[in-house]
């Protein structure tokens, strides 16, 4: 008979538990990404990692721990690899706040240096020479996407015709798609318009109903978002903050001439085709706005238009964040109330189960979960039952996942998808024990900015001197669409546990409520997660 710890850790993966394909070369180029392949990786200690991206001549050290002490054992190690290790100049922005980390760069030292230099091969070299606790809080700085391993889309191809027509602009690589190589499987069909995929739509109903200020029993729940941003939108502009800093600092980017919300074609081929994440967040912002009309909704840009982006920025803005939320119970200047956080990003950890995983991360989820924000993930869309991260910090319901069920707290939620039935769920849709709701992700339809790409009718004549064209697929100047991807669901449940907080009786907003009663309140109604 199995040990007890035996029976609640497995120790090896399970047969759905497969690692997805590796993003396209120049998606990694773009951020200076790897991927750690585990055939050729350095074992330390029995460890056997898994395939991940990250950032190669870098590693992070966490705030939490001594930066030059971390640097001391790190350069013993370099010197003789003939490599050097120095901390990045830290950003005016992130002096002083609680969380995060520092940077450091691994850089060439001397003509003797026989490899090129590489944050996993240092990182497991010092492990193995001077231990695993000489290196605490040292990490890997992560590529992180919308949808792990997936920088390309949230199941979406960009062009109407994927699986017919003979420039397939949007994927030159079939590795890059989350169904792995090959055209047959079924998973693909959700990038295709008129199955789930990218499309303009119109839509003819009622925009949603929204309580005037005067007529509102409490405070309106605050829901947060950090993805593409947000375009300006008839639905949207009553409800959308886009202008919040922390001491005049931007969270995230604040570059107009780079925006995917703004500018619709901003990488790749010159061919006007809008770009894999343009109008993102604009899509998730009018999905929390249906779900929840009175939720005033804060929208931040961490990603950029094709993603990805590092693990090391991300931190950053989330720790920003929970220093917002921090001033706001403390009663101090310059702090916003969060209720819900949204959040459709993740990676998959090179070692989720052990002592290496790093704490950074889970350490600010945990402060605004003390708090009373709900955080709610994307489980991804990889079509396996892989960890990905921070989706699976929620508790497991085999009670096998690294973060054990906290009642003083409310947890991590983890989404996945449902097809437009809510009968089943999305093939394409991550699983397992680590994901604990499902809602609507695929062909979901919600608010998109006026993008008029460079993609054509196929079809177009006059008659009675009116124009008669085919469906443009790539107009959306109706201000509407279809998609699909976990990347949606989140904030879909993310607004339906806001409206959850408005349901309850007045008092539940009001200032002398407990957050984090109300918080686990919404989490047990709209989720299998108990306390």
């Amino acid at each position: 008979m199995a040990a007890p710890d035996q029976e609640k850790r497995p120790t090896r993966p399970k047969p759905l538990d497969r690692d997805p394909a590796p993003p396209p070369r120049e998606t990694l180029a773009a951020v200076g990404g790897r991927v750690l392949d585990p055939a050729t990786a350095i074992p330390v200690n029995g460890v056997t990692p898994r395939p991940t991206v990250y950032v190669g001549p870098r590693l992070t050290v966490s705030k939490s721990v001594d930066l030059e002490a971390a640097l001391e054992v790190l350069r013993a190690v370099a010197g003789p690899l003939g490599w050097d290790v120095e901390p990045e100049p830290e950003e005016p922005h992130t002096r002083g706040l609680r969380f995060g980390v520092r940077r450091v760069r691994i850089t060439v030292a001397s003509n003797r240096v026989t490899v090129a230099p590489d944050g996993w091969t240092l990182l497991q070299q010092t492990r193995a020479q001077l231990g695993v606790e000489a290196v605490r809080g040292v990490g890997l700085d992560h590529v992180v996407f919308t949808d792990p391993y997936d920088s390309s889309h949230p199941y979406d191809s960009s062009h109407p015709y994927d699986s017919s027509h003979p420039y397939d602009s949007s994927h030159p690589y079939d590795s890059s798609h989350p169904s792995g190589p090959g055209g047959a499987r079924p998973v693909r069909t959700y990038a295709v318009a008129g199955s789930g995929g990218r499309q303009p739509i119109a839509y003819v109903g009622p925009a949603p109903r929204r309580t005037p200020d005067d007529r509102m029993r409490s405070r309106r729940p605050v829901v947060a978002l950090l993805d593409t941003g947000c375009a300006a939108h008839p639905w949207l502009d009553a409800a959308v903050d886009t202008s919040v800093t922390l001491d005049g600092h931007p969270i995230g980017y604040d570059d107009a001439a780079t925006h995917p919300e703004l500018r619709g074609d901003l990488v790749g081929d010159l061919d006007g085709v809008i770009d894999p994440l343009s109008g993102h967040g604009t899509f998730i912002a009018g999905l929390v706005h249906q779900a929840c009309p009175d939720a005033d909704i804060l929208a931040w840009r961490v990603v950029p238009s094709a993603g990805p982006i590092v693990e090391s920025a991300w931190v950053t803005a989330l720790a920003q964040v929970a220093e917002l939320s921090r001033r706001h119970h403390a009663g101090e200047p310059g702090g916003r109330a969060i209720d819900v956080l949204s959040m459709s990003i993740g990676y998959y950890h090179e070692t989720p189960q052990d002592a290496l995983f790093d704490p950074t991360l889970l350490a600010i989820l945990e402060d605004l979960a003390g708090r009373g924000t709900i955080v709610v993930c994307s489980a991804g869309n990889d079509a396996t039952s892989r960890p990905a991260f921070p989706a699976a910090f929620a508790p497991w319901s085999d009670r096998a996942g690294p973060v054990p069920l906290d009642p003083a707290r409310p947890p991590v939620v983890s989404v996945g998808a449902l097809n437009p039935s809510g009968q089943s769920d999305a093939l394409f849709s991550n699983t397992g024990p680590w994901v604990r709701a499902y809602v609507p992700g695929a062909a979901v339809m919600s608010t998109m900015p006026s993008f008029e790409g460079g993609l054509q009718s196929v079809a177009r004549t006059v008659v009675f001197d009116r124009v008669r064209t085919t469906i443009d697929p790539d107009d959306f100047r109706s201000g509407f669409g279809v998609w699909s991807g976990t990347s949606f669901a989140a904030p879909l449940l993310a607004g339906r546990l806001a409206q959850s907080l408005l349901d309850e009786p007045a008092a539940l907003l009001a200032e002398e409520s407990d957050p984090v009663e109300r918080a686990w309140s919404v989490i047990e109604r709209n989720t299998s997660i108990a306390r």
